[in-house]
């Protein structure tokens, strides 16, 4: 059995999307103990910004007429793809920055579409972990419902376009403990951490049952 397993914190050593992600692995490698593993962090090691482009162009230029640049684009974007299509199961862990996706992720999805195309299933059917993190609260009826423009989308890119059999599992209020304007909702936001671990327990053990 082979697993993907993204991470997208800009701190990772800090990083509640990451401890989320590793007890869903956890429970992943306690039932393939001789499984492996693909990982990227795309956090401490981003991918080229400027590749995306050069990338897509080569899709519009016979492919004895492609630079240097664009070839090298092109055999990025097919290995981030292989990486997705070789996997059996996948975990994606990616925090909201700024109410979106953060720039280094978008430049993955970005070359990884570049280099299978745009209707390639290559999540299909397999089983994924989308784990989420936000510093505030999103939820419905609350002051910022409706700010998160990350989980929609990777929702959309992962379920959508790719195929993915997925599970979320979501944190809020991770910023109340630092955060002193917060600080009335640190104990609700210590019932959302254990919520959310059991969250990524369970769904570490629906990937391995999957």
């Amino acid at each position: 059995m082979h697993l993907f397993r993204l991470d997208a914190s800009i701190v990772p050593a800090a990083s509640t999307s990451s401890e989320l992600a590793d007890t869903a692995h956890a429970e992943w490698t306690a039932a393939h103990p001789e499984g492996t593993v693909t990982r990227r962090h795309l956090g401490t090691d981003p991918l080229p910004g400027d590749a995306w482009a050069p990338a897509v162009l080569a899709g519009f230029t016979p492919e004895d007429q492609r630079t240097e640049e664009q070839r090298t684009a092109v055999a990025l974007g097919a290995e981030l793809a292989e990486e997705l299509r070789a996997a059996d199961a996948a975990i994606i862990a990616v925090p909201l920055y700024n109410w979106g996706v953060s720039q280094h992720f978008k430049t993955w999805v970005d070359l990884v579409i570049a280099g299978a195309g745009p209707t390639a299933q290559l999540l299909e059917g397999k089983p994924t972990v989308l784990v989420t993190s936000t510093g505030g609260g999103f939820a419905p009826g609350t002051p910022r419902e409706g700010w998160d423009h990350s989980t929609p989308y990777l929702e959309r890119v992962l379920r959508d376009v790719w195929g993915a059999d997925l599970t979320v599992v979501r944190r809020e209020l991770t910023l109340a403990a630092v955060n002193p304007a917060m600080e009335g909702l640190r104990g609700l936001a210590a019932e959302y951490h254990t919520q959310a671990l059991d969250a990524a327990r369970d769904a570490g053990k629906n990937l391995v049952r999957a």
